[in-house]
């Protein structure tokens, strides 16, 4: 069994945000197809979430926490 660096565990961790987010926007396109636009504006700040969610992700991991 070989150990997960810290890299690797990064960008995993940034790839699954990243799926996330496109889920999440996904959610929010299908839902406004549907005529419901209240959820859709809902699954869009959950998208929107998520790429914030990926930028503090990687503030944190090139500076660390200030």
């Amino acid at each position: 069994m070989t150990v997960p660096t810290s890299g690797e565990t990064y960008a995993k961790l940034m790839e699954h945000l990243r799926l996330a987010q496109e889920q999440a926007a996904m959610m929010a396109h299908l839902s406004r197809a549907n005529s419901d636009n209240k959820k859709a504006d809902g699954w869009l700040l959950i998208s929107e979430l998520f790429k914030r969610v990926q930028h503090q992700v990687t503030e944190l991991a090139t500076r660390g926490l200030q």
